[in-house]
Order: C-alpha cells, then sequence, then structure tokens
C-alpha cells in the first residue's frame, strides 16, 4: 500500500511540472450569480383583509411581529408634526390599560412594543407570545389619546425644535424638504413652534381611526413559529379589527423636470466655522421593484455610497476638506430623492462644492472600469447576502413583493440582475438620474464668510435665504455700528444693566438652581460659586424620586475634579485656567487677569432686536462672539469657539433672556432662561432659585 501511494504522489509531481504557469496578475472572472433561495415564507389573509407573513426562524425561542400600515403621507398643514408625535401618544394607554398598566405588562415578560404613525412592533420571548399579540391588538384597536398626553407631547416636542434654530443638520434637513418638495406636499411640510402649538386631539384621533385599519395592514411574523400555529392566534386577537375605507390624500407633485435651473438656498447660521452642504432634488419616477432601482445602486454606490465611492475619497482622502461626503439615491412609491451632501469649513466650502459636482459631472460622462464595476457589484452582493442571515428581511421582501406589485422573483433573482448591470447601465442610469446643473444646493453655514462664495453656484447668480424651518428670509446684514461707539462703551453699559461694580462686588457667594428636561427626563442643574473662585456644578436626574448625578466639577480655587456616569478626572492645568474664569463671580471686571481683548464687529438682529456685536479674545487665544441688546445692553447670545479632539474648531451658543434683579445684591441681575444645544436637542435651563451670600461652606467645594 504504501508503494502504491508514494507511485500516485510521484505521478501528480510529474504532473505538475507539465502544467502551466498561474499568472496571478489577472484577476479570475467571476462565475455566474447564483438564485436566491429566500427560505420558507407563507401568507394568510384575515376576513378583515389584514394580510399575515410568517418565516419560520427556530435557532431561539423568540418571536418578531411588525404591523406596516400601506397609507400615503398626510398633508398635516398649519400642524405639522402630529404625525411624529403618534409614536408617542399610542403607547399613553387603551380603553382597558392605562399608560402604567400597559408598560408594567410589557416589562413584565421582558418584551418590547412600539409603534409609529405608519406601524406597530413588539418583540419577546415565544412563551409570551399570546400576551404579546394582545396587547399589540390592544394598541392597534382601542388607543386612547388624552389632551394631558398631547399636552406632555407637544411640550417635548416644543423643546427639540427650539435647538433647530441653530443646529445645521437639522437647518438643512428642513430646507432640503421644502425647496424640493414644496410646502404642498408631505414630504415638503416641517414642524415648527407655531405648528406643533396648533396640533389638537381631534386631528390625533382623526388620524389614528383613519389610518390604523386592518385592510391597509401588512404584518410580518418571525420566529419560532410556524404558519398553521399563528392563524388561529392572529385570528383571535385582530380578528375583530374593523376594516373600514381608508382615505387616501392627493397633492400636487413635486416639480423634477430636467430643465429646472440650479438654485442655491442658504440657511443663515450665526457664528458657523463650518458648512453643512445638500446637492439635492426629488426623483418621481423611481419606484421600488422597477428594473432601474438595481441600476440605481450601482451608481450611487460608486458615487458616494460609502468610503470606497468618488464623494468620499476626493473630498476627504485627497484633499482633506472635510469628515467625507456620502450620496443617496432613493426609490419611493410617492416619490424619491437624490441627495449629495458634505461638511467642510469656511475656507474650503466653494472648492470642496464644486468638487462634488465634478464627480456627479463625470460619472455622467464617462464610463467606469471593469474594476470599479465588478468591485461595486461584489460589495452590493456582499451586503446583500449578509442581510438575508436576518429574517426579519425575508419577512420584508414578502411585504414589498406584494405591497409594491413586484415580479414574484425579484429578489429570487436580485443577485443574476445585479452581476448583469453593465458599465454603459451605469452611464445611462447616471445621465438619467445624477443631474448636477439641475439641483437644489442647500447650505447651513456662514453667510458672512462663506454666501458669497457659493452664489455663483445658483444659476441666477442669488442666493435665497431661509430660516432654521425653512421659511423664506431676508436676511439682515452686519451692520456698522454708530460712529465713535468703541467696545469697553458697550461692555461697560452691560456691566451698568446687571447693576454695575457695586452690585457684583456684594457678591460672596451664590448658589442658582436651574431645572430642564432632555428626552422627557426631568433635570436639575445646581450652581454654586464662593470667594476665592470656588465652583461646584452638578447635573442630577430624577430616577422615580431619586437624584442620580449624572455630572459633577469641583473647584476649590487651586484644584479640582470633573466626574461623569463615575468616571472621576483630575482638572488639568487648562482646564484649572478656564475654571477659575468660570468662577469669578465678579469676572466681568478682571479683563485684564485674563487677558481679554474685545473688538467691536458691528450690529446685528436678534430675535427681532439690534444688538451690538462683540468678539472678545482671552490669553489663551480662545474666542467668545457675544451680542448686546442695543437698548438694555444685555447679553442675550453668547458663542464659544474651541477646538474638538481632531483639531477642528467648533462653536456652541447659547441664548439668554428674562432678567432679573436678585434682592439683597444691591442691583445684580441675571438671566432666569438659557437655551443650550446639546446632541441634537435643547436644553432650555429656568432657573427656580437663587440664594446670595449665605456663607456656603467650603465643604462644599471639596
Amino acid at each position: 500500500m504504501k508503494k502504491i501511494t508514494l507511485s500516485i504522489l510521484a505521478l501528480a509531481m510529474v504532473s505538475a511540472s507539465y502544467a502551466q504557469p498561474v499568472n496571478r496578475s489577472i484577476k479570475p472572472k467571476p462565475g455566474p450569480a447564483p438564485e436566491i433561495t429566500l427560505g420558507k415564507t407563507e401568507s394568510f389573509t384575515l376576513a378583515n383583509g389584514m394580510r399575515v407573513f410568517v418565516v419560520e426562524n427556530h435557532k431561539l425561542p423568540t418571536i418578531n411581529c411588525s404591523i406596516q400600515l400601506d397609507v400615503k403621507p398626510e398633508l398635516e398643514g398649519d400642524m405639522a408634526g402630529f404625525a411624529d408625535m403618534m409614536s408617542e401618544l399610542l403607547m399613553t394607554g387603551t380603553t382597558s390599560r392605562s399608560k402604567d398598566k400597559l408598560n408594567s405588562e410589557i416589562d413584565q415578560m421582558g418584551a418590547g412594543l412600539y409603534v409609529s404613525s405608519e406601524s406597530i412592533q413588539a418583540m419577546g420571548l415565544k412563551k409570551y407570545q399570546d400576551k404579546i399579540f394582545e396587547l399589540m391588538a390592544d394598541v392597534a384597536m382601542n388607543a386612547v389619546i388624552s389632551q394631558d398626553e398631547l399636552d406632555k407631547a407637544k411640550k417635548k416636542m416644543l423643546s427639540g425644535l427650539e435647538t433647530q434654530k441653530n443646529e445645521p443638520d437639522a437647518m438643512v434637513d428642513n430646507v432640503t424638504s421644502v425647496v424640493n418638495y414644496g410646502v404642498t406636499h408631505p414630504y415638503g411640510q416641517v414642524a415648527t413652534q407655531e405648528t406643533v402649538k396648533k396640533i389638537s386631539l381631534e386631528r390625533c384621533n382623526s388620524y389614528y381611526k383613519n389610518y390604523f385599519r386592518p385592510n391597509v395592514a401588512y404584518m410580518a411574523i418571525v420566529g419560532d413559529v410556524t404558519a398553521a400555529e399563528m392563524k388561529p392566534i392572529i385570528e383571535k386577537h385582530f380578528g375583530k379589527w374593523q376594516k373600514t375605507n381608508v382615505v387616501a390624500v392627493n397633492y400636487p407633485a413635486p416639480a423634477t423636470a430636467p430643465n429646472k435651473p440650479t438654485k442655491v438656498s442658504f440657511a443663515p447660521r450665526t457664528s458657523a466655522v463650518q458648512s453643512v452642504i445638500n446637492v439635492t432634488y426629488p426623483i418621481a419616477d423611481l419606484k421600488p421593484g422597477m428594473p432601474d432601482v438595481i441600476k440605481a445602486r450601482v451608481t450611487n454606490t460608486i458615487l458616494g455610497g460609502g468610503s470606497q465611492g468618488r464623494l468620499f475619497q476626493n473630498i476627504r482622502e485627497k484633499h482633506g476638506w472635510g469628515y467625507g461626503s456620502y450620496s443617496s439615491l432613493s426609490e419611493d412609491d410617492v416619490c424619491g430623492n437624490f441627495t449629495a451632501e458634505l461638511k467642510c469649513k469656511n475656507a474650503v466650502s466653494d472648492s470642496a462644492l464644486e468638487a462634488l459636482l465634478n464627480e456627479m459631472r463625470i460619472i455622467r460622462t464617462e464610463k467606469v472600469s471593469d474594476s470599479t464595476l465588478q468591485n461595486t457589484i461584489n460589495y452590493i452582493s456582499g451586503n446583500f447576502a449578509i442581510g438575508l442571515e436576518d429574517p426579519k428581511r425575508i419577512a420584508q421582501f414578502a411585504i414589498n413583493t406584494v405591497r409594491y406589485n413586484m415580479p414574484a422573483d425579484y429578489y429570487k433573482n436580485y443577485l443574476k440582475n445585479l452581476s448583469a448591470v453593465t458599465a454603459d447601465d451605469v452611464l445611462q442610469t447616471a445621465q438619467k438620474y445624477i443631474r448636477p446643473d439641475n439641483a437644489n444646493i442647500v447650505v447651513a453655514g456662514s453667510r458672512e464668510e462663506v454666501g458669497n462664495k457659493l452664489a455663483r453656484f445658483s444659476a441666477d447668480g442669488k442666493l435665497d435665504y431661509y430660516d432654521y424651518s425653512g421659511k423664506p428670509i431676508t436676511p439682515t446684514d452686519v451692520k456698522a455700528a454708530p460712529l465713535g461707539l468703541t467696545a469697553d462703551d458697550v461692555y461697560k453699559k452691560y456691566v451698568s444693566a446687571i447693576g454695575g461694580d457695586k452690585a457684583l462686588n456684594s457678591l460672596k457667594d451664590i448658589k442658582v438652581i436651574s431645572t430642564t428636561e432632555l428626552q422627557g427626563m426631568a433635570l436639575t442643574v445646581t450652581i454654586a460659586k464662593k470667594s476665592g473662585m470656588k465652583l461646584r456644578q452638578t447635573v442630577e436626574a430624577d430616577m422615580g424620586g431619586k437624584k442620580m448625578t449624572f455630572q459633577k466639577k469641583v473647584f476649590d480655587g487651586t484644584k479640582g475634579y470633573q466626574e461623569a456616569q463615575g468616571n472621576r478626572k483630575d482638572l488639568e492645568a487648562e482646564e484649572i485656567a478656564e475654571t477659575k474664569q468660570e468662577a469669578d463671580m465678579q469676572a466681568e471686571l478682571h479683563d485684564a487677569m485674563y487677558g481679554i481683548k474685545r473688538t467691536l464687529k458691528g450690529m446685528e438682529t436678534i430675535e427681532g432686536t439690534d444688538a451690538y456685536i462683540i468678539e472678545s479674545i482671552d490669553a489663551a487665544n480662545k474666542k467668545t462672539v457675544e451680542y448686546f441688546d442695543q437698548k438694555s445692553g444685555l447679553l442675550v447670545r453668547q458663542t464659544k469657539f474651541e477646538k474638538d479632539p481632531q483639531g477642528n474648531e467648533v462653536s456652541q451658543s447659547t441664548d439668554m433672556s428674562d432678567y432679573r434683579e436678585i434682592p439683597g445684591t444691591n442691583g445684580y441681575k441675571m438671566p432666569y432662561f438659557m437655551s443650550i444645544p446639546a446632541g441634537g436637542m435643547s436644553l432650555n435651563l429656568k432657573v427656580q432659585t437663587v440664594e446670595v451670600n449665605k456663607n456656603i461652606p467650603d465643604t462644599e467645594f471639596k
């Protein structure tokens, strides 16, 4: 046996010696795309019209169920924003369950139940499946919205909208919606403080009663179940859900003509150090399931579908003009869109925008290489294959096929159709859907530093101005200050307005307690200061009657520390220098101590009132821009500029109002309301109590 084995090995070696050498510089050609096996999806329809799709997945004893409502978005009009509230309002109780009881039953199972204006989703252990479906059905059929809960939701949304006034991403999104679709289209409606205040209980209940109906509902069930097992359970809980004629809303299609001239829509942002830019337009003729969808995905992936896209490689990797640049080419059964976005410093905003538009032109005029095309197809194929590991994706495919009247084998042949995309297809698709010369260019940024540079990209050479919510505005120019007025004059008036030297010097210690809400959580902010530059700051949350400290900063005049979520860090030299000025109750009188130099930059209108603009630079070369009301002399806005961890300049603005005199201070005044952007939300701090000269013990600052 050993001899035979050796002979076979020798023969193999001889054969190999006569084989043709392999040229490893030539990539092997891809094989034929496989036909996708999507797995078993069973479906049935209830008598009330609800379509149910079941995908078995017995790996874990869990169940995941979602109900999707096939409804067109509604025109919200002067109550824009109410649809976004439905996710909160529909979880505030039913005819048989209070809000607390509903949440308690969900928590007891360790389950999840979530609602939006167009869906209900639940997940949990299989052993609780009957209860899970009971709760879903109760919310679908019997939700009760109260005026009290509506008022709470409105208050929460109003708080969130406050930060959009100077938050660049929100500003660009809002203006993009308006200029792409128009205010008479549901995709062009933007919630504002005015529209939210008008939202009525009747309108919310009307939406729920009209659209939450079984005959427009698709249910997907994924988990350790079978269709035979599910059918009687679904009929038991959802069979009584009454169908009705769902009212469809008609609205005009947005202007998508390819000969529409490019316009630059500009949202001025106070003290912006970077520009946020969208190149965008609506696309009415790209619907789910159309043959162009796969070609469009390939085309967009090459242009800007990720870090391998041309936009990212050009703007970030080649030039270093921004963190990145991406694009999307989205199909939609109502109206899709194209959007290419970038964020860059003021100085290179025009150059980066020019590069983005040039990449859009190149993909329209030059064929992509075979290697680029194949790499892109491989990338999309890989993502598609990974997605198939999620049974919920299979259920979604089944719903999409029925909902959008797609070919029955659309997903089965997805990879086959993807691999058939050619360089000619990409070129033709780009020429059809990529329109650099017929776009809406939307910018949020510094009008003074960027506006004039970007006007040339508009077909008429002009900028259209919008506020944060997409309303057209006529911006106010920075005006020259009165002749002979200096920064010192303005600042002296401010010091006088808050009480003057006598009032400031009367402060020996002060403790201010303010409250705010962040995403529905009640926060208490306490700031205590004492002579000797002592400081203590805490941010606490009310967790069911128990106070939990989220952040703390303590400084004894020489050393100190910061603490967040249990992690403590001693203050370093630079932080100590900053904290000393922060703790100084008479800081307004100590310019020389901190090396502050002020310059009067002119005048600007803030919230309808003229304000003097003062730019100050301290000894550490940190810049602050402050706005002082022309009439009262009071500080109404302060913008601080700092460096982020990457060394880029960032800014944060705080608006101040409701100044009140503090008793026992010889006339000292301070703002009782401050609005501070925080992580996409707005912290609206309201002062509750102020105590002065109560001899706060030094132990509070240890």
